[in-house]
């Protein structure tokens, strides 16, 4: 992989991650458009690193946010934010069993063909419209509400957590949008839209570092597959690029959920879904 190559996968996925169009299954249809031969794991791995940049970069948008709700939780004060971060600890549990679980089957639907991810992005498609037409249609010319940090603490309930959090651990395979699972379900469910947005982009914060830190030891004990494949500069300018990409989409994003925008997505993914299956 050039690096060029990475520049442009560290773009797509800075810009994919926040929006409900899936990161992962854009980054498959890159690699195929690149002509890019990793395997399962390969692929699956370098997705991870330009996931960490992602996740970093929704650290530094919401840091106002984010900062407060460490203190609540490695202080033990039980407020309305101590229990906020033990939603998304519970929601975080699916996707982790998954995960430490199924590891191999999820590789194996990486690097082999666009057809999985046709089939994912049209899911992802209905799903954004089941949102769109039955929960936020007669919201969708309405100012938004707004609401405080504490009152989006409180706005998203156990069994939201739960459900999103299951939502999420399905969205592992690429092109069923990961944001746009979570999203739709949290809206579904009739929460507030601008809170589901929030949750949802601090829910993905421990499972891809939780990630990481396994990738890392790999590395370290020299049983990385991408370490003799992809090299280092390839890895540092992807990561730069989705990085400050997602800085950017981040703050889009937000804005879009809150004015409900999501049907113009489901129709994106639809048709970029229809592309997969007929490549």
């Amino acid at each position: 992989m050039s690096w060029i190559d990475a520049l442009i996968m560290g773009i797509v996925q800075g810009l994919a991650e926040y929006l409900p169009i899936s990161s992962s299954g854009h980054l498959e249809i890159c690699r195929d458009i690149l002509g890019l031969k990793l395997n399962g794991a390969e692929a699956l791995e370098f997705d991870v690193v330009l996931h960490v940049a992602t996740v970093l970069s929704t650290i530094v948008v919401l840091w106002k946010e984010f900062m407060p709700l460490c203190v609540s939780f490695f202080t033990l004060r039980f407020d309305n934010r101590f229990t906020y971060v033990c939603k998304i600890l519970v929601s975080c549990i699916p996707v982790a069993i998954v995960g430490l679980c199924f590891k191999d089957v999820v590789e194996s639907f990486f690097g082999n063909g666009l057809t999985v991810v046709g089939i994912c992005l049209i899911i992802t498609a209905a799903l954004l419209s089941f949102a769109y037409f039955f929960r936020t249609r007669g919201e969708i010319d309405a100012p938004v509400k707004q609401i405080s940090d504490e009152q989006a603490d409180k706005s998203i309930t156990w069994p939201d957590a739960i459900i999103m959090g299951i939502a999420q651990a399905i969205a592992v395979l690429p092109g069923l949008s990961r944001s746009g699972s979570t999203i739709a379900t949290g809206i579904s469910l009739g929460a507030n839209r601008a809170a589901v947005a929030r949750f949802s982009f601090f829910m993905v914060i421990i499972p891809i570092l939780g990630e990481a830190l396994l990738g890392l030891k790999d590395i370290l004990a020299g049983e990385s597959a991408t370490a003799g494949t992809i090299g280092a500069i390839p890895l540092t300018v992807g990561f730069i690029a989705s990085f400050v990409v997602g800085c950017a989409a981040c703050k889009w994003m937000i804005e879009i959920v809150k004015k409900g925008k999501l049907v113009w997505f489901a129709l994106y993914c639809l048709a970029a879904g229809l592309l997969c299956i007929l490549w």
